[in-house]
């Protein structure tokens, strides 16, 4: 491994060593709580600690570059990243790929994190002033010679049109889906009130729709929800709970509720936010054939290992595993490492 790329490394882990809970990094957590109430201080901390834990560790960046193939040359190309902005850091992987490969880096924040992204960049800067010669984040996106950009289906159209002559990665909304088999453990009904709830449902890795056997009791689901009631006293997820709830019982449509979440069954996959929905199969043959289908639409596929075994899919993750998502997986399943190193130019 180039040695570049080994200072770079010893950069990122010095950086999760700054990020570990700290009065810094609390203030900065409470003061992104106070702006963005979705960002709350829990969600906020299991952001950090998953990007410490699983991208700032050296023997799992030094695996991960393993599999690639990176020359010496320096990138010369200039590559501007558009972050979303639905939970904590979620830009924070493409910046990663821009950073260890050395291209110059323009940042484009979600108007909904301008206080966590800028903060870690900052702390980064300070690490290797390197990085501060030559990225930084920006207001407007000029001067870039490619793009990776994160947004809704409305803005990807925007995006599609704009960045049309530019070398891109372009992303748009995602959700994902969770097979039960009726044999799951309590354990693992546990860890997928994570999948659900993490974030309040904002992820593309949340699972907004579930997949259950015909004669499956879905009230099971109800008591493995309740270390979330919690958000039946946060004010922005009730507003949109009232609202859903309302609509189903005007319109009369069948449903389960409790105090913070309804199901209800549905052929969609993205449910609104404090709604999961459900459908029945009879054959999970059946339901790899949907999958592969619907695969533009689908982030991953949370099940359990028998499941999993026999789905053979990539995107699929254990019950619990949605919200920690390692190096290699990369959003809608675009190697971004690979299309950062394509743009590489020799001097």
């Amino acid at each position: 491994m180039h040695e570049k790329i080994k200072e770079r490394i010893g950069h990122l882990v010095a950086l999760g060593t700054q990020l570990r809970g700290n009065e810094e990094v609390e203030a900065v957590i409470a003061r992104t709580a106070g702006i963005n109430p979705w960002f709350t201080k829990e969600f906020t901390h299991t952001a950090i600690n998953a990007i410490i834990y699983e991208m700032l560790n050296e023997q799992k960046l030094t695996d991960w570059l393993s599999h690639y193939s990176i020359t010496d040359a320096d990138p010369a190309q200039v590559v501007g990243i558009i972050m979303a902005g639905n939970i904590p850091l979620v830009g924070f992987h493409d910046f990663l790929c821009g950073y260890i490969l050395g291209h110059p880096l323009r940042i484009k924040l979600s108007g909904k994190d301008e206080v966590l992204f800028p903060f870690v960049f900052d702390k980064l800067c300070k690490i290797d002033p390197e990085l501060a010669g030559k990225s930084r984040i920006v207001d407007r996106l000029e001067g870039y010679d490619a793009v990776i950009a994160t947004g809704s289906n409305n803005s990807h159209r925007y995006f599609e049109y704009y960045f049309r002559d530019k070398p891109k990665v372009l992303r748009k909304n995602r959700n994902s889906i969770a097979i039960l088999t009726g044999k799951e453990s309590d354990g693992e009904l546990d860890a997928l009130a994570d999948d659900i709830f993490m974030y309040f449902g904002f992820g593309c890795r949340n699972v907004s729709k579930i997949y259950i056997p015909q004669e499956y009791d879905v009230t099971v689901l109800f008591p493995h929800f309740e270390k979330y009631k919690w958000m039946h006293d946060h004010n922005k997820y009730m507003n949109n709970y009232d609202y859903n709830r309302t609509l189903l019982l005007l319109n009369k449509t069948a449903h389960l509720a409790n105090e913070i979440i309804m199901i209800q069954e549905s052929d969609s996959i993205a449910s609104p936010v404090s709604m999961l929905y459900y459908q029945r199969y009879e054959n999970v043959n059946l339901l790899k054939g949907q999958s592969v289908k619907n695969q533009e639409l689908i982030q991953c596929i949370v099940t359990g290992d028998e499941l999993s075994n026999e789905l053979k899919m990539n995107q699929v993750v254990p019950f619990g595993g949605s919200q920690t998502p390692g190096l290699s997986d990369y959003a809608d399943g675009v190697d971004v490492l690979s299309f950062l190193l394509s743009l590489k130019t020799f001097k």
